[in-house]
């Protein structure tokens, strides 16, 4: 496969080459080792559940009416509507009524779905427990299939569109992270396997495929391997030593909680530190193949720029990156915590308890610690890629990392510069080609 980003890295020494090789092969091996020794093989199976059965209709009429009174709240006493009121007319599409219009009552409560004439909708039988002969049918939520699948084709035909051979390689790239986590990350985590060393094997794994089927099997990219494989392990430390430090339970959310009830095997503590490295990862790859990418531009560009200098000119450009970087990190969290955030407004415990709440620090730890390994991954990348980039060029810069002397310009007489500026332009005077064109070898370069 070809080499990162728009063009292709000039051909690295043969003994730089084999540094590479040799360093991460036995990375990869190790990794393989690593999961297959913590592979889930005893992972718990779902328990079998007394769900109701679901079917699928669609809405042909919605009948709205007044809500009635209820007769137990005495008069003049404010009361919350308990609406919308009235009867859905839903054409059933599977099941034993298939074919068949049945009503069902309209939708009421907090999130029930408000529905419409046309909508496709998921209906839920219930079954009389006096009499299991009689069913009835409740809505439980719209359909939501074909939108996803038409956004997954959007979303596809736009990275394909986009980037061509290099689009697809994406997407698989992102199909393999999604069978690593659904078949090694959830299942070992499930199984009582340490979080944290799954999530770091699983994210080992994921980085080696993605990186190599995205952009090729190069120098370059082995160069973002080894700094986004280093920047993983740093982030781990870091986050083991700031849960400890804050003495964190992995107890903060409500789905934690509820986790603990279904799975009391599960080392929570461990696997917020898993959902640190993972949600890391994404933006790790990004950074150091971007670091990678800048040394190596920045070599063709110049390549007169000693070690040194490629070192300063990659870094000032990931300094950059990082700054945008981390806004969208602490952005994302907050995003996915927005409802937690929301419910602080309405907290009435002074500002420093609220901080240093269980469920808060948490948040504050997960950026600050996936920040601190974003920062170390760009000077790591940076000066490993122009370590590689340099190496066994034969440039005394290189070697020295001092930058090499660049040949002086000629010197020009000032009076014979201000006739050339003052002289008025003429016609071309050139031979033209049989074509009627000036001949296209001729020289363009003004006197001076």
């Amino acid at each position: 496969m070809g080499a990162d980003h728009t063009r292709s890295a000039p051909p690295t020494p043969p003994g730089v080459r084999r540094i590479l090789v040799v360093t991460v092969v036995p990375l990869f091996l190790a990794t393989l080792v690593a999961a297959i020794v913590l592979w889930p093989r005893d992972a718990p199976r779902p328990e079998a559940t007394d769900d109701a059965p679901r079917y699928h209709g669609t809405v042909t009429r919605v009948v709205s009416e007044p809500c009635p009174s209820n007769p137990a709240v005495p008069e003049g006493t404010p009361t919350t509507a308990a609406g919308p009121c009235g009867t859905v007319t839903v054409r059933v599409q599977t099941g034993p009524d298939a074919g068949q219009e049945v009503q069902t009552p309209i939708p009421a409560g907090p999130g029930a779905p408000r529905v419409d004439v046309g909508d496709d909708i998921i209906l839920v039988s219930l079954i009389d427990p006096e009499d299991p002969s009689i069913s009835t049918y409740n809505i439980a939520e719209h359909q939501r299939g074909k939108p996803l699948v038409w956004l997954a084709v959007l979303f596809a035909a736009a990275i394909v569109a986009f980037g061509r051979l290099r689009g697809l390689a994406a997407l698989g790239g992102l199909a393999a992270s999604f069978a690593i986590l659904l078949t090694f990350v959830l299942p070992g985590i499930s199984a009582g396997r340490p979080p944290l060393a799954v999530a770091i094997v699983g994210a080992s794994l994921i980085m080696f495929v993605v990186l190599y089927l995205t952009h090729g099997i190069s120098a370059q990219t082995s160069v973002a391997v080894l700094g986004t494989l280093a920047s993983l392990v740093l982030t781990g430390l870091l986050g083991l030593a700031a849960t400890g430090a804050t003495h964190l339970t992995g107890f903060g959310s409500e789905d934690a909680t509820t986790l603990s009830m279904f799975r009391g095997d599960v080392d929570l503590h461990g696997l917020l530190l898993a959902g640190i490295i993972i949600g890391s990862l994404g933006v790790l790859d990004d950074v150091t193949v971007t670091q990678a990418a800048a040394v190596n531009e920045l070599r063709h560009a110049n390549p007169n720029l000693s070690r040194r200098e490629l070192y300063r000119s990659a870094t000032r450009v990931g300094r950059a990156h990082i700054a945008s970087v981390v806004n969208t990190i602490v952005l994302a969290y907050a995003g996915a915590s927005l409802p937690l955030l929301l419910l602080l407004t309405a907290d009435s415990r002074a500002l420093g308890q609220i901080v240093t709440s269980e469920f808060l620090t948490t948040e504050i730890v997960r950026s600050v610690v996936a920040t601190l390994g974003l920062i170390a991954a760009v000077p790591l990348t940076t000066a490993l890629a122009a370590v590689v980039t340099t190496a066994g060029r034969g440039e005394a810069g290189a070697r020295t990392g001092e930058p090499t002397p660049l040949v002086p310009r000629p010197a020009t007489d000032r009076a014979e510069a201000l006739r050339a500026l003052s002289t008025p332009p003429t016609r071309n005077t050139s031979p033209a080609t049989p074509s009627g064109w000036p001949d296209p070898d001729r020289s363009t370069d003004t006197t001076w």
